[in-house]
């Protein structure tokens, strides 16, 4: 079925040779990168975890939020997901990948990163995160393409496929729990030290990914003859609602913890990021950016006139999807740094070649993203003239 990704129209080409040009200056800023080490980073010794950290946060969620759409219509036989599965399980390959991606930019030698496989610390909760996402990505890739590929020879999927389904839903919650873990394991810091880490994860990846979802299955729609349905969209757009309802109920629960008990280490966090600390206020801006977005995108939402609203639905989601993406790929991570044990502020800001290595990251899994989604479409294309 590869042969389908080079059929296209003029637009298509367009979009992948721009993705091809952003990726080759990635590479070329993660060559000097490479060449001049993690100096040419906004890292320090105090903020040892920055842009790419976060954005591997956030993508796991993104990929882990494909179960959403997987339980409800392989284990509950909820039909009117039939149509947008594929394009959940698609989501999360290039997801995962980007994941991948950023740890390798992330380690100042790549090659260390084999040493994670080679000699396993089976107490490091980095090996089983390694573990949990190679192996969720192999499940989406079997998966996805074995149930596209009996669709297009019009054949019923192999039953030991259903079985791989069955693990694929356990497995999902699972790399977003051990991300979390990553965190929530470092007693030194405040922050992070919460029990409530990895249901804020998965809640607020049952937002973003929903929604960046919805986005693709209505631009779908929009430029090809596949409908994913839009029974499918207002189901999804559900799960949304209540997904970052429940995300915000969270971040209240830590707000109160950390204020109302009065312990400074709880509570500096918080005050940087959204009132700056001892002169210091970089991520202001960022955060309260984050919460608006978050609100009113929510609240748009809720609103029967913005759902049957194509535009404005669009803008709604992407609201939820930068406000999660600002909330947990930038805030949540650097903060956990700021203040450090001393209690000493050391602010962090990504680089400009932070940005370029980041843009080629996001160009490659884009470029992952566009290559199945066209294989997709056309298959689901071909499935609709045979049924006419």
């Amino acid at each position: 079925m590869l042969e389908k990704a080079l059929v296209g129209s003029k637009a298509y080409y367009r979009w992948i040779f721009f993705l091809l040009a952003v990726i080759s200056v990635g590479v070329l800023a993660y060559i000097r990168q490479f060449n001049l080490g993690l100096g040419v980073t906004g890292m320090s010794r105090d903020v040892s975890f920055g842009f790419y950290i976060g954005q591997f946060t956030y993508f796991v969620g993104v990929a882990a939020s494909a179960v959403m759409v997987v339980l409800p219509y392989y284990l509950h036989n909820y039909k009117r997901f039939g149509k947008i599965t594929i394009l959940g399980e698609f989501l999360a390959i290039p997801a995962v990948i980007m994941c991948v991606l950023f740890i390798f930019v992330d380690v100042g030698q790549p090659i260390r990163i084999t040493n994670v496989l080679l000699h396993p610390t089976l107490n490091a909760i980095v090996f089983y995160d390694v573990v949990v996402l190679n192996g969720y990505l192999m499940l989406n890739l079997i998966i996805g393409w074995y149930m596209l590929s009996s669709e297009a020879r019009t054949v019923a999927p192999p039953k030991w496929l259903k079985i791989l389904i069955y693990i694929s839903i356990p497995w999902a919650v699972s790399i977003h729990t051990v991300t979390a873990f990553l965190y929530c394991g470092l007693p030194g810091r405040h922050f992070w030290l919460t029990a409530i880490t990895a249901a804020r994860f998965l809640a607020s990846a049952f937002a973003s990914g929903p929604a960046f979802l919805v986005i693709l299955a209505l631009l779908v729609r929009r430029c090809s003859k596949f409908d994913p349905g839009q029974r499918a969209i207002d189901g999804i757009l559900n799960i949304i609602s209540y997904a970052m309802l429940i995300n915000l109920f969270f971040i209240g629960l830590e707000l109160f913890t950390a204020f109302y008990s009065g312990i400074p280490a709880e509570k500096n966090s918080f005050i940087y990021l959204f009132a700056g600390l001892d002169g210091y206020h970089k991520l202001v801006p960022v955060m309260w950016t984050s919460m608006i977005l978050a609100f009113t995108s929510l609240a748009a939402l809720l609103t029967p006139a913005v759902r049957k609203n194509e535009n404005m639905l669009i803008a709604a989601c992407l609201g939820i999807h930068v406000a999660l993406w600002l909330d947990k790929g930038f805030g949540f991570v650097i903060g956990g740094f700021i203040p450090n044990p001393f209690d000493r502020v050391t602010e962090y800001w990504p680089t400009i070649n932070e940005l370029l290595v980041t843009a080629g990251v996001w160009a490659i899994g884009f470029l992952v993203l566009s290559i199945l989604y066209r294989i997709a479409i056309t298959v689901k294309e071909q499935s609709v003239s045979t049924d006419h």
